[in-house]
C-alpha cells in the first residue's frame, strides 16, 4: 500500500471538528434557541441557510440535505453514487435528501487523484468515521430535544428517535448544533455499523448521477464556456519529444472569418515542446484555419522509430537476466535453472494501446484581475498537475484552481491533464480566456499510449514436468517515471527504483519453490512517446502473459489448467495475506477460482473448434487485491475467434453500491475482450498509425458476448472494481483458443495464421 494516497493525521482529526466548540454526551446538553416556542417555529419554518458541519466532507443544511463532498472525478463509473452511500450509511441520512458536489482544487481537499481502482479503498475508512462522527452529534442533540438520554436515541432516515418520537435533521440544525474536536484515536474508537445493520451499502438504491445525463444537464469540460473566450486548436509536432517548430505563418488562414492569430508555445515546464495554436473566434474556424496554416518542424530523434524497434528493443532488455530492478526474488532462481532438466521459455507481447475517451481533450483557462489562473475541465489527478502548471506558469501551486467537471471517459488518459498547460500559457498571453480543443485525430496523436511490452518467462521444470522456479522480465514504457517519479518504488536489495503500476501482477499469489520478477524500463519508448496508465495499467499486460504460461506450464506437466492453478493457491507463508485489505489471501482467490468452475461447467464437451479457458487476477495491486476468476468460451472457425461467454467471480470484499458494481465489472470484462481481440496500433515514423476509429477498431455491439456475473458474499474490507475484471479476460481467451485449436497465442491483440 505504499503507493496509495491516504489522510494524514490532521486531516483525520479535523473531520468531527469544523465547526468549533465542544461537545458532551448525556442529558443536560444545552442547544442555543432550544426553548420550546423555537423548537416549534423550526418544525414548522426550518432556517434553510442554516447549515452543520462537523466533517470536511460532507454538510447537513437546515432543510434537512446533506450535501457530500466529491473530491475524486465522475467519469461514468457513479464515484459519487458509492461515496456518498458511506458516509450516508453511518450518518443515518435520508437518502432522497442526499446531494452530491464535485469540488475544485482547493488545498483543504488535501490530494486528489481518482485511478488505481482506489476511491472507495482508500475512502471508505475516512468517510465512515466522518459519518459516524456525525451521527454521534446528532445523536446527542436530538436527545436534549426529546429529552432522553442519547443512548436511547437511534439515527436513521434522517431523523433521530426515541420513545415513539423523532426530530429531523433539518430542524436541529436550525436550532444550532455544538461542534466536536476528536482525535484520531477518538475517531478510531467511534463505533461503526456491524453489516447486518447496514441500509444502504450493498442495498439497490437510485445513482445520484444518472438523472442529470439522462436530462443532458451533466457538465463536461467541453460544455465550459467564458464571457469572451476564444478558441484554440493545436498544431502538432511529429514527435513528443524534440521537435522545433521551425516555420509558423498564417497563409490563408487570414481568409477564414473568425480566424485571429496563430501563437508559438514555449513552456518553461518542457512537457510541451515544439507546438503551435490557431486562435480563432470559433471552434470550426479554428479547424478551418488550422489547415491553411504554413508550419514546419525539424522533427526530434525519435522520427523513425516503429512498434518492431519498440517491442524488439522490449525482447532485448527482458532477454538479459542482469536487466531490471528485482522486485520478487526468492528460492535461488540462476542455480533452479542452471540444474532444472527441463526448461520452458516463452515471449509474451501486446501492442500499443490507446485511451479513445469519447470526449476528446480540452481545457479552459483564463486569468482573473488579481492574476490567479482557473483551469475548466475534467481531470483525474489535480495534484499531479499542479505543480507542472505551477512551473510553466510561474506560478505558486495555490494560485491556480482547477475546476472539475465531468470526464466524457477518463480511462486513465485524463491522469495527466497536460492539456491544460497550452490552455493557460495561451490565456495568459492573449489576455483573455482561451478554450483549447483536440479534433480526434489530435487527440490519438497527443495520447497518453500504453506501452507495447514484452514478458519473458523462463521455467525450470522437474522430470515429470514438475514447475520448479520462474525467472519472469517484463519490459515496457513507465508511466510513472515521467509523469509522477516520486511514486517509484525501491527494489530489493538496492537493485534500483521501479514503477510498481507496470509490475502489477507479476508479484501473484501462486506459491512457487523459486521466483524472480525483473521490472524492466525500455528506454526507447520512453523517449518516443509519454507512456500513460490506461484502465487496469501493468496488470492489463501482465496478467496476459502470467496466465498464459501457467496454461503451458499446466500442459507441460500434463495437469487439467484449473487444477493447476488450484494447486498453487494454498496461502502458504506470505500468500496468506498481511493485513486487513487483503486478508484470506490466496484462499480467497481458490474461493472465487472454485466458483468459476460450477457456474462455467468446466470439463464439459464442447462442440469441435470450441473450447474453455481460465485465468486468474488480484486486481490492480498486492496490497488491495480484487481476487476475479474468469472462464470464456470460445469457437474458432477459418481463422475467426468468437467469444460466446464469459464468466467471472468476483470477491471485491463488501460491495458498496451493487448496480454501479454491476457496471463497471461489465465495462471492464468488455474492454478486457476488446484488448484482446480487436484493439491496438502500431508507432510509425514516431507517431500511433492509428488515429480514429474507422481504423482503430474496439469492440462492437455484434460481437459482445453472453456476461455471467457473480460476486462473492463478502463483509472484508472493500477493494476496487474499476478495473480489476478486466485483467484475466484475454488470457482467459488465448488459453480457451489453445483449447479449442491446440494453437498458442502469444500477441496481444490475438490474430490466428
Amino acid at each position: 500500500m505504499k503507493t496509495l494516497p491516504t489522510l494524514d493525521l490532521s486531516r483525520r482529526r479535523f473531520v468531527a471538528g469544523a465547526v468549533g466548540g465542544s461537545f458532551v454526551m448525556g442529558l443536560g446538553l444545552a442547544l442555543p434557541g432550544c426553548s420550546s416556542k423555537e423548537a416549534t417555529e423550526a418544525l414548522v419554518s426550518p432556517k434553510p441557510d442554516a447549515k452543520f458541519a462537523p466533517s470536511l466532507w460532507y454538510e447537513i443544511s437546515g432543510t434537512g440535505d446533506t450535501h457530500i463532498f466529491i473530491t475524486k472525478a465522475e467519469m461514468g463509473q457513479h464515484v459519487g453514487t458509492a461515496l456518498a452511500r458511506i458516509v450516508a450509511e453511518e450518518l443515518g441520512a435520508e437518502w432522497s435528501q442526499v446531494r452530491i458536489t464535485h469540488v475544485d482544487s482547493h488545498p483543504k481537499w488535501g490530494a486528489m487523484v481518482t485511478g488505481g481502482s482506489w476511491s472507495v479503498h482508500t475512502s471508505f475508512k475516512a468517510l465512515s468515521q466522518a459519518g459516524a462522527a456525525g451521527r454521534q452529534l446528532l445523536a446527542a442533540a436530538g436527545a436534549a430535544h426529546l429529552g432522553v438520554p442519547a443512548e436511547a436515541c437511534t439515527v436513521a432516515n434522517g431523523r433521530v428517535s426515541a420513545g415513539g418520537q423523532s426530530v429531523s435533521f433539518g430542524t436541529l440544525v436550525s436550532l444550532g448544533l455544538p461542534g466536536a474536536e476528536l482525535s484520531a484515536e477518538a475517531l478510531d474508537a467511534l463505533p461503526l455499523k456491524a453489516p447486518a445493520e447496514r441500509t444502504l451499502l450493498g442495498r439497490p438504491v437510485a445513482a445520484l448521477d444518472i438523472p442529470e445525463k439522462s436530462r443532458g444537464e451533466a457538465r463536461y469540460g467541453l460544455d465550459a464556456t467564458l464571457p469572451g473566450m476564444v478558441y484554440a486548436v493545436p498544431l502538432l509536432p511529429p514527435t513528443r519529444y524534440g521537435s522545433i517548430l521551425t516555420r509558423l505563418e498564417d497563409g490563408d488562414a487570414t481568409t477564414i472569418p473568425g480566424f485571429l492569430q496563430t501563437l508559438r508555445i514555449e513552456d518553461p515546464s518542457d512537457t510541451i515542446q515544439g507546438w503551435g495554436l490557431v486562435i480563432a473566434e470559433s471552434l470550426p474556424a479554428a479547424w478551418k484555419a488550422a489547415e491553411q496554416v504554413r508550419a514546419e518542424w525539424t522533427p526530434g530523434p525519435t522520427a523513425d522509430v516503429d512498434e518492431a524497434a519498440l517491442l524488439a528493443e522490449g525482447a532485448r532488455l527482458a532477454d538479459d537476466p542482469a536487466e531490471g530492478v528485482r522486485v520478487v526474488d526468492h528460492g535461488g532462481i540462476d542455480r533452479v535453472l542452471a540444474q532444472a532438466p527441463r526448461r520452458l521459455t516463452a515471449h509474451y507481447r501486446t501492442a500499443s494501446a490507446l485511451h479513445f475517451t469519447l470526449e476528446p481533450q480540452n481545457a479552459l483557462a483564463h486569468f482573473d484581475e488579481t492574476g490567479h489562473c482557473h483551469i475548466h475541465g475534467g481531470n483525474q489527478w489535480q495534484s499531479l498537475i499542479l505543480p507542472v502548471l505551477s512551473k510553466a506558469l510561474g506560478l505558486q501551486e495555490a494560485d491556480i484552481t482547477l475546476h472539475q467537471y465531468a470526464l466524457g471517459g477518463g480511462y486513465g488518459r485524463r491522469l495527466f491533464g497536460d492539456q491544460m498547460i497550452p490552455a493557460a500559457l495561451a490565456a495568459r498571453a492573449l489576455g483573455r480566456p482561451v478554450k483549447l480543443v483536440f479534433n480526434r485525430d489530435q487527440d490519438s496523436r497527443f495520447d497518453c499510449v500504453r506501452s507495447p511490452s514484452v514478458c519473458r518467462f523462463d521455467a525450470a521444470l522437474g522430470p515429470k514436468g514438475e514447475v520448479l522456479g520462474i525467472d519472469h522480465g517484463v519490459a515496457a514504457g513507465w508511466p510513472t517515471l515521467s509523469m509522477a517519479p516520486g511514486f517509484l518504488a525501491p527494489g530489493l536489495n538496492d537493485s534500483g527504483r521501479y514503477d510498481s503500476f507496470s509490475i502489477s501482477g507479476a508479484d501473484h499469489w501462486y506459491s512457487l519453490p523459486a521466483h524472480r520478477v525483473r521490472a524492466i524500463n525500455n528506454p526507447l519508448a520512453q523517449k518516443t512517446f509519454l507512456p500513460g496508465w490506461l484502465r487496469a495499467v501493468g496488470p492489463g499486460w501482465i496478467g496476459w502473459g502470467v496466465e498464459s504460461f501457467m496454461d503451458e506450464l499446466a500442459h507441460a506437466e500434463g495437469v487439467d489448467p484449473l487444477a493447476f492453478r488450484l494447486a498453487r493457491l494454498d496461502g502458504a507463508g506470505p500468500n496468506g495475506g498481511d493485513g486487513p485489505a487483503n486478508e484470506g489471501g490466496a484462499l480467497r482467490l481458490k474461493a472465487v477460482l472454485e466458483t468459476v468452475r460450477e457456474r462455467s461447467g468446466w470439463g464439459r464437451a464442447l462442440p469441435k473448434g470450441s473450447g474453455l479457458g481460465v485465468a486468474v487476477a488480484h486486481g490492480q495491486e498486492r496490497g488491495m487485491p480484487t481476487w476475479t476468476a474468469c472462464v470464456a468460451e470460445v469457437a474458432v472457425a477459418e481463422g475467426a475467434v468468437s467469444v460466446k461467454k464469459l464468466w467471472q467471480v468476483i470477491d471485491v470484499g463488501t460491495v458498496i453500491d451493487p448496480d454501479g458494481a454491476r457496471a463497471q465489472a461489465e465495462g471492464a470484462m468488455l474492454w478486457g475482450l476488446s484488448l484482446a481481440l480487436h484493439e491496438g496500433t502500431a508507432f510509425e515514423k514516431g507517431q500511433v498509425r492509428d488515429r480514429n476509429l474507422d481504423h482503430y477498431t474496439p469492440l462492437r455491439m455484434k460481437d459482445v458476448p453472453e456476461l455471467d456475473i457473480h460476486f462473492a458474499e463478502s463483509t472484508a474490507f472493500p477493494s476496487g472494481l474499476g478495473e480489476p475484471p478486466l485483467i484475466a479476460v484475454a488470457p482467459a481467451i488465448g488459453n480457451a483458443i489453445f483449447a479449442a485449436t491446440g494453437q498458442r497465442v502469444r500477441d496481444l491483440p490475438i490474430r490466428l495464421s
